[in-house]
């Protein structure tokens, strides 16, 4: 059952697209918005970058984004 990167790539591309994609959605609400739940700015594009990986933009979308 070992797989080779070459027959993991179907399914490594489309989830690191929508990492990418998360996190520049992330990225553009955080540097839009000027009002958090808590924290600031500079906080959450910190957390939303280390975090990459889900954890980060997950994390500020229900922790740190102010409901309007």
């Amino acid at each position: 059952m070992n797989m080779n990167p070459q027959e993991m790539l179907p399914f490594i591309i489309p989830l690191a697209l929508a990492e990418l994609a998360l996190l520049a959605f992330t990225l553009h609400h955080i540097l839009t918005h000027k009002t958090y739940k808590h924290g600031n700015r500079l906080l959450w594009v910190i957390v939303a970058i280390v975090g990459m990986q889900f954890i980060g933009p997950v994390l500020y979308f229900v922790l740190g984004k102010e409901d309007n």
